[in-house]
């Protein structure tokens, strides 16, 4: 004799509770037609894009084929990495720490030009439009050209070497870290300010001890991550002129010494490693003290 099964009640509630979800949203469970059509015409379109850039860029799989082949003779022609002698070590090791330091000072000197910039731009700091209409429309400007084409700018202007290097790496960084503070002072909790203010505070009393300690920890972590990107980015300006390592990279590329181009490529990637797990203690740091009471 079997007897009758009857649904837990943690069962039952489940249930119920998904019979109200689908009450309150009968269009998220049961879509309509029409929604059905335009998702699948969206995504036709995304795949008839995509099929139209395969073709436009002359997408060839037997050319990617054959390029992998070679990529692996070019990565069998660089081992073992070797720089030669100790003397050509130290000399890459100098235009290695020539890389550090131009990222290093691209990065911080951006970070304080934009700061004052970032509170223009910001709307609860400076509610006048034009003032915060014009400030954006410069960052953006600033922020649409890229780290190389600020390299060969500054390289045309000021000559070959590192100096060029800081300022292309300041001038593209400066409209960044702009955008990214201004953000971030506007995404500020307002109630410490509405608290100063109702004490008889000023604006500036508002900005200085409700503001900033909110959003120093922000932008000092956002500063150590672009100092880490930039590293990488200051190999490449190197190229074309602009100092540090990536000028004897492209050197030895062009007179296929492929055993110096590992031995740069692995300086670099160490190089890298390091300062990304510092800048990433310097973060927690940073982050744990905005929380700490």
């Amino acid at each position: 004799m079997t007897m009758p099964t009857t649904d837990h009640p943690l069962r039952l509630a489940a249930r119920a509770d998904r019979d109200g979800l689908i009450q309150r949203h009968p269009e998220i469970f049961r879509p309509s037609p029409a929604r059905r059509i335009r998702t699948g015409l969206i995504l036709a379109l995304l795949a008839g894009l995509f099929a139209y850039g395969l073709v436009v860029l002359d997408f060839d799989a037997a050319k990617l084929v054959t390029g992998v082949g070679k990529l692996g003779q070019f990565l069998w022609f660089m081992l073992p990495p070797s720089t030669g002698t100790w003397a050509k070590f130290f000399v890459y090791l100098h235009a290695l720490a020539e890389t550090v330091a131009i990222a290093f000072l691209g990065t911080f000197t951006a970070a304080m030009l934009a700061l004052p910039v970032g509170f223009l731009a910001a709307k609860n700091v400076v509610p006048n439009v034009v003032v915060h209409f014009l400030s954006r429309r410069i960052v953006d400007t600033i922020r649409g050209v890229d780290e190389l084409i600020w390299a060969l700018i500054w390289v045309s202007v000021v000559g070959l070497g590192p100096f060029a290097g800081v300022l292309a790496l300041l001038c593209a960084n400066v409209g960044l870290f702009s955008k990214l503070f201004s953000e971030a002072i506007e995404a500020a909790d307002r109630k410490a300010s509405e608290g100063i203010s109702s004490t008889g505070g000023g604006k500036l009393h508002g900005i200085r001890f409700a503001i900033l300690p909110q959003v120093l920890p922000i932008f000092g972590s956002q500063v150590l991550y672009f100092f880490e990107s930039n590293t990488r980015s200051a190999t490449i300006i190197g190229i074309v002129g602009a100092g540090g390592i990536g000028l004897h990279l492209a050197e030895q590329i062009r007179v296929l010494e492929y055993q110096h181009v590992s031995a740069l490529i692995l300086m670099i990637l160490v190089t890298v490693a390091i300062i990304d797990q510092v800048s990433t203690r310097l973060r927690f740091a940073l982050i744990g003290e905005r929380g700490a009471p």
